[in-house]
């Protein structure tokens, strides 16, 4: 929407603006006024012709009316900053919205129960920069690895900084570790995403002690989490901002682009692909590529490059890849 929908209002309805808190389909809970609504949608949402499966995301911030029994219902949606989709299960055109109006992005990592891949982490970065989303990484579960897996997470770690991302490593059962992470939250709505199992729900109950957050296990057969969460949600921290707790991922489809504006999604090759001999090159194999010489000289990995190059041959199509379990 461009622009703020009229309420339309009836004798004896209240109108007010709410910020969404939880969306499970059909009902949300909407935040207004120190209150916490549990809403419907008023007819004209409900009728409007959407792409989306959901009218409404957690973030959102909308026009309530109160009626006079005192039941709510969300009759408009502000305009959305930003937003993040994920594809419908189905092989419809239709869309998800997970969350709206994001400050940044958080994905939630680590090398062992379960692993995160360089592919995965990849593809949510593309993601998270096709939306206008800064994002960052946090890699959990430190207090688990040994030795060699030490080296493998400071080698990753140094592939991502070397690409301009900020990195973390915790524990989220060190309370202490997580605190230290509080500035990067105050003040902010952030996404908290990652694989079932990473330890999102602890790492949020240990940013805000009292929530009491469901935490789940590792399966033994398969080493990967369980879903513990069912539904996005946003929680209030006490120091100022949000953060949104995700649900674990099958599918989530990246904006349509056209193969030349790939590489503006990854900002390493961004900040290069101006020097290079062609307007529209797209890094693969034209000569005087200044990406390619970069990736020649070891400015840019070998890693990051493979995963470009997979995502332009539209390996991104398989969203199996995306999924959380």
């Amino acid at each position: 929407m461009n622009r703020k929908m009229p309420l339309i209002c009836t004798f004896g309805a209240q109108s007010m603006t709410g910020l969404v808190l939880k969306s499970t389909g059909s009902r949300y809970l909407v935040k207004s006024g120190g209150k916490v609504y549990d809403c419907g949608l008023k007819g004209k949402l409900r009728l409007e012709g959407r792409k989306s499966t959901n009218p409404v995301a957690v973030g959102d911030v909308v026009d309530l009316e109160l009626d006079e029994t005192g039941e709510a219902g969300i009759s408009g949606i502000h305009p959305r900053k930003n937003y993040i989709i994920r594809k419908s299960i189905n092989l419809s055109k239709q869309v998800q919205i997970l969350a709206s109006n994001l400050d940044q992005a958080v994905l939630l990592a680590s090398l062992i129960n379960p692993r995160t891949s360089l592919g995965f982490i990849d593809r949510f970065l593309v993601t998270a920069e096709a939306y206008g989303i800064p994002a960052l990484l946090v890699f959990n579960k430190c207090d688990l690895l040994n030795e060699e897996l030490k080296k493998i997470q400071k080698e990753t770690i140094h592939i991502y900084q070397t690409a301009g991302y900020t990195c973390y490593e915790i524990s989220s059962f060190d309370q202490l570790a997580v605190k230290q992470l509080i500035p990067l939250f105050t003040n902010k709505t952030t996404l908290i995403a990652g694989h079932s199992g990473v330890g999102k729900s602890t790492f949020i109950n240990a940013l805000q002690p009292g929530l009491a957050l469901k935490t789940g296990e590792i399966s033994s057969a398969h080493n990967k989490g369980k879903h513990t969460t069912t539904f996005a949600e946003l929680h209030e921290l006490d120091f100022g901002g949000y953060v949104i707790d995700s649900p674990g991922i099958k599918e989530l489809g990246l904006v349509e682009m056209k193969k030349e504006e790939l590489g503006h999604y990854f900002p390493e090759i961004r900040s290069r692909m101006q020097n290079c001999k062609f307007n529209n090159c797209l890094h693969v194999n034209e000569p005087r590529c200044a990406v390619i010489e970069a990736v020649e000289k070891g400015e840019i990995s070998e890693e990051r490059y493979h995963s470009y190059l997979g995502i332009l041959n539209g390996e991104e199509m398989d969203w199996k890849e995306w999924e959380m379990r």
